[in-house]
């Protein structure tokens, strides 16, 4: 089951909804599915789309004390109401290597060679060059850690 992450906004934020959909208890969920390299995309990407949405909602049901698919809005020809991007897809619509929302593949945080042995984990192949944000091995995504981390660097 790929592992995922989601968020509620309009939770905090009804603003997003269109006036009719506010005025209900409409919700909104954003899922973003973790370690789908592109390359598993490339030869057929509507059907690992398919295999990749199928599987995160089995993922999504297993934490969930009803099936997710119960609850979804229906269009009118009663599809739910569910818009999936593979990462060939974001990476072909707004440019994202791979279709990585970290601008690359994640990676552990812990040295995989001795030269990373006590490192901060923004180092690059150019000495006076550091990754100060979603890529970095210590603390990507959106965390803030890598700008630490990278000053921490640059202080030595």
């Amino acid at each position: 089951m790929p592992p995922c992450e989601i968020y509620c906004h309009t939770l905090s934020d009804r603003s997003i909804l269109g006036p009719e959909l506010a005025a209900t208890e409409a919700q909104t969920l954003t899922l973003f599915g973790l370690h789908l390299p592109a390359r598993l995309f490339r030869a057929d990407n509507e059907r690992a789309t398919q295999q990749a949405l199928e599987a995160t909602l089995r993922s999504l049901d297993s934490v969930l004390g009803e099936p997710i698919e119960s609850v979804l809005a229906r269009d009118a020809d009663g599809r739910p109401c569910v818009e999936v991007k593979s990462p060939v897809d974001l990476e072909e619509s707004v440019g994202l290597p791979g279709g990585n929302i970290f601008h690359r593949s994640l990676q552990w945080p812990w040295a995989e060679r001795d030269s990373e042995v006590g490192a901060w984990g923004v180092e690059t192949a150019y000495g006076n060059m550091l990754l100060a944000g979603a890529g970095a091995r210590r603390g990507g995504g959106v965390s803030a850690i890598p700008g630490h981390n990278a000053a921490r660097a640059v202080l030595g």
